[in-house]
């Protein structure tokens, strides 16, 4: 066993001074200019500090980054969003919290939540109401909807709460997802018709499209 230990760190070591006497034949071998280039110019220590008004070898680099003196480093457009605002978006959370219903929107923080509930560009109003609570029985990585083993009991006043909601906001276009609930017998499937069936009395006109969660019942 002590004999294959020594193979193998003998055979590590070979790879690596191999490697380290590769690198330093392939600096020598660079043109007196370009290693007078590599040492003047700026190291990691400079771009963390943002200190680049001293090397004046690299003055017109033109992707020079904006942190000297008076300046920002400032996001691209595409990863800005405005703040959500206007008379549909605080409709749509006004009704929420009277009701006592959640959505997808808020609970996994998503970005484009002014754009959907404000109507965007087109004035067209979108919501993705989530069934069930805000709380779901799985603790996947990536989510940011709260977590627990044991949540609260579901809301029965929820199907009907969700149409009559859907009904006064008067939007266009409507999805029904739902948080997992491993804690109740039959997944939530009874919980989720009811709700459908909620929706087909009182709403003729809306579009919806129902993603229920994962699970063998439903």
């Amino acid at each position: 066993m002590a004999l294959r230990c020594w193979d193998a760190a003998r055979s590590l070591g070979s790879r690596i001074f191999g490697r380290y006497a590769c690198s330093v034949r392939a600096l020598s071998s660079l043109p007196d200019e370009k290693k007078k280039f590599l040492h003047n110019g700026p190291d990691l220590q400079d771009f963390v500090s943002g200190d680049l008004a001293d090397k004046s070898t690299w003055d017109d680099y033109k992707g020079n980054l904006k942190r000297q003196k008076g300046e920002r480093l400032r996001l691209p457009p595409w990863l800005k969003t405005k703040i959500p605002m206007g008379k549909n978006y605080n409709k749509l959370k006004n009704t929420l919290r009277n009701l006592n219903l959640h959505t997808v929107c808020e609970e996994a923080r998503c970005p484009n939540i002014g754009e959907c509930w404000g109507g965007g560009e087109y004035a067209t109003a979108t919501a993705t109401i989530m069934l069930m609570g805000d709380t779901c029985t799985r603790g996947c990585r990536f989510c940011s909807v709260k977590t627990a083993r044991n949540p609260p009991p579901l809301d029965p006043s929820e199907p009907d709460n969700t149409a009559r909601a859907i009904a006064e906001w008067g939007l266009d276009y409507v999805v029904l997802t739902s948080v997992d609930r491993d804690d109740v017998v039959d997944g939530g499937a009874e919980h989720i018709a009811k709700t459908v069936s909620c929706l087909k009395e009182r709403i003729q006109k809306s579009s919806w499209n129902a993603s229920p969660p994962t699970s063998e019942e439903i």
